[in-house]
């Protein structure tokens, strides 16, 4: 009797950190490079500025957030724009499919 228990974070050990993946550290370093870039060029003045210029970061980190029974919000996202726009009809192709006439 072999049984073998995999463990749930199996997986983290190919992640960055045991949390990101390449993807995801592109996406929060390239909104972070757009805000220090924008805070240079737009010098904010105001609070309404700030939060304009803050905006690409604040993006960035909400998109890699880890949640449960996901990796984190931008696969969610992805999930949910597949789930609404991927063909829903499905070919079938069981076993019986040429028992019928």
């Amino acid at each position: 009797m072999n049984l073998f228990i995999i463990p749930a974070n199996s997986n983290s050990g190919k992640l960055i950190f045991n949390v990101f993946t390449k993807f995801d550290l592109i996406l929060v370093s390239s909104g972070t490079i757009i805000t220090i870039l924008a805070v240079m060029i737009f010098q904010p003045d105001g609070l309404q500025s700030l939060i304009f210029c803050l905006l690409p970061l604040f993006i960035g980190a909400l998109l890699v957030i880890p949640i449960p029974h996901y990796h984190n919000v931008y696969v969610v996202l992805k999930e949910l724009i597949e789930f609404f726009y991927k063909r829903r009809n499905y070919k079938w192709e069981g076993w019986c499919d040429r028992d019928e006439q």
